[in-house]
């Protein structure tokens, strides 16, 4: 064999180098890692009204140091991987069960941060609050990326624990579900429209990120889907890709 046909081709390289196959943890691993994170127990949702209570202080207050500590605790991000394993697996009653369990999460979210929002002598709206009542196209970039790296740390064999804070604190799933909680709390019906726009963003995201990496990953399915399932199933996350992203995209035209 001559050195020539020894080389890697450009393509080769970038393939090599950019693997994400090769330092993965087990399927196995992988899937108990994953659904473990996205359980719903009474320890996750007492550490998630009190993520949701220091978030609410922190919006508030306006200190951004105790949003970004609230951010870290909160165990939201479990259930939206897991429901992106379930859904990538085909296990749809195990995807029914991790969304419901989502589902569950933030409207006790939504209640505890209200009722904060009730009792709190300070009405007017911080500059916290404010800014996350305008997602644009840029909160999309980062809800995707955020996520791709977040999913690629949860599934390597040596689990990079660094990722997963930064992650957390990049995405924001919380101060948005806060900032409903202050609109529902003071009649401010404008900020909870944007508001749970940016948590849309940011969960959608997050989902379909972990979603495209995890098929990259080749996750066993629970049953094997037929060609014209399989097509349905991308045309729904496409439709659902755009519906969610236009408005974000008018956003930012606006800005500029």
């Amino acid at each position: 064999m001559t050195m020539e046909n020894q080389k890697e081709t450009i393509p080769e390289k970038f393939k090599r180098i950019f693997s994400i196959a090769d330092d993965s943890a087990s399927h196995s691993e992988i899937r108990s890692r994953i659904l473990d994170g996205g359980k719903v127990t009474g320890t996750n949702m007492c550490v998630l009204v009190c993520a949701m209570v220091i978030a609410s202080v922190g919006l508030n207050m306006s200190s951004t140091a105790v949003i970004i500590g609230a951010m870290l605790i909160s165990p939201l991000m479990g259930s939206i991987l897991a429901s992106a394993y379930a859904s990538i697996s085909a296990d749809y009653s195990l995807l029914r069960k991790h969304m419901t369990g989502l589902a569950l999460q933030v409207a006790l979210s939504v209640i505890a941060a209200s009722i904060y929002f009730f009792l709190s002598p300070v009405k007017e709206p911080t500059v916290e609050l404010l800014a996350r009542t305008s997602p644009t196209f840029f909160d999309v970039l980062i809800a995707f990326f955020g996520g791709i790296a977040g999913i690629i740390g949860q599934t390597r064999e040596d689990k990079t624990n660094t990722v997963i804070p930064g992650v957390a604190i990049a995405t924001a799933l919380m101060p948005p579900l806060c900032t409903c909680g202050y609109s529902i709390a003071n009649g401010r019906w404008d900020m909870l429209l944007g508001a749970g726009y940016l948590f849309i963003i940011n969960a959608y995201f997050i989902f379909i990120s972990a979603a495209i990496i995890m098929s990259v990953l080749k996750i066993p399915r629970s049953r094997e889907l037929t060609d014209k399932e399989w097509r349905r199933y991308r045309l729904r996350m496409v439709r659902n890709t755009i519906i969610v992203t236009i408005p974000s995209i008018i956003a930012v035209y606006s800005m500029l």
